[in-house]
């Protein structure tokens, strides 16, 4: 009893890999390899990099949409509902020109980085309700569990990495910084800009270089929740390919129904030719229908010895020929036409049992 418990609880430990069929049904729930940490810095690196670049031309922008507004609407003396609206419209496209192309490059950031990480996919099965996410028992286990605390230490490793990268950059520019009171405000903003371009890079390589250690550790723990029992692999066997002991039943039973075909076209047999006892070859052969003989039985031990009983019991005629049972058993299939290398061996065979029969 002990070594079959034993047995059991091994049969149910997660020691194989996941099969192509395992890791496609998981792929349809949404559970694929990603890691967050990655589409987050890529977003990151890539807004930072707009910004880097496209960042006098924002300037510039926003500098006339300003001396617009304080020129020109700040001085109108009348306001009608139209003025108002016109008004509205151009703040709107301003903020418009400077604002979605940010946003433009964080979605494509976005998409391109999960594209790389398990490549096009769309589901709505993450989307169903499910009970299982509000239980509080399993909620209290993911808060307390391994993982919860390896997000804590790699959350740590984030602001302190970040952190200090971003105080080497204030350290590095501190004469800058310590300026700013003596600059004019354009020249405030444009050194103030220029930092934070630069923390942001910099942040965001840090991020990175953190995301792709989070990358293998998140292959690693996809491809340990993946892994399955020697058991499923068989019981995910038996669903997509059948239950063997059923398939080998229904195989059984389809001979057993070709069996008794073939036992029902003996008795319209015009020979049987055998070996004579491990042998027994059925032909029939009727000119006004058919180009050549054609085999309707065939068999060898037992099955010879049902086919020449049953060809007794029906008056059909049994040739001993022990060459030719054998080479056609070989080479014919039941309900084949004989091939040509037999014509002449099976005609005198013929022959002789329509000689036997004209007798009779």
């Amino acid at each position: 009893m002990l070594v079959t418990l034993n047995l059991q609880f091994f049969a149910g430990e997660k020691t194989e890999k996941a099969t192509p069929k395992k890791r496609q049904d998981a792929r349809k729930k949404g559970q694929v390899l990603k890691s967050q940490d990655v589409t987050s810095a890529i977003v990151l690196f890539a807004v930072f990099m707009y910004l880097f670049f496209a960042g006098p031309s924002m300037r510039e922008r926003l500098l006339s949409f300003f001396r617009e507004t304080l020129s020109h609407n700040i001085l109108i003396e009348t306001l009608s509902i139209s003025s108002v609206v016109e008004m509205y419209k151009d703040i709107m496209f301003e903020v418009a020109v400077v604002l979605l192309p940010i946003m433009l490059t964080a979605v494509v950031a976005a998409v391109a980085a999960n594209f790389f990480q398990f490549g096009l996919l769309f589901t709505v099965e993450p989307l169903k309700f499910d009970l299982k996410k509000i239980d509080p028992i399993k909620g209290f286990k993911r808060i307390f569990s391994m993982k919860a605390i390896i997000e804590l230490i790699k959350s740590i490793l984030k602001i302190s990495f970040i952190g200090t990268v971003t105080t080497m950059i204030i350290f590095l520019n501190i004469e800058d910084v310590l300026s700013l009171s003596f600059k004019t405000p354009g020249d405030t903003l444009t050194t103030i800009a220029k930092l934070a371009a630069i923390m942001g890079l910099s942040a965001s390589v840090v991020l990175l270089i953190i995301s792709i250690l989070d990358y293998f550790y998140q292959r690693f723990d996809y491809e340990k929740n993946l892994k399955m029992s020697k058991q499923d692999v068989k019981d995910e066997y038996k669903n997509s390919e059948g239950d063997p002991l059923i398939k080998s039943k229904i195989k059984q039973r389809q001979r057993e129904m070709a069996m008794r075909r073939m036992m029902q076209e003996i008795p319209h047999a015009d020979v049987v030719i055998t070996n004579p006892t491990h042998y027994a070859i059925a032909l029939k052969y009727d000119d006004s229908k058919m180009a050549a003989p054609v085999v309707v039985a065939k068999g060898t031990d037992f099955v010879a010895q049902k086919i020449k009983l049953i060809a007794k019991e029906n008056g059909v005629v049994m040739v001993e020929n022990r060459p030719l049972a054998r080479a056609m058993y070989d080479q014919v299939q039941i309900n084949q036409k004989i091939p040509d290398e037999f014509f002449k061996a099976v005609a005198e065979v013929l022959a002789y049992v329509y000689r036997i029969k004209r007798k009779i």
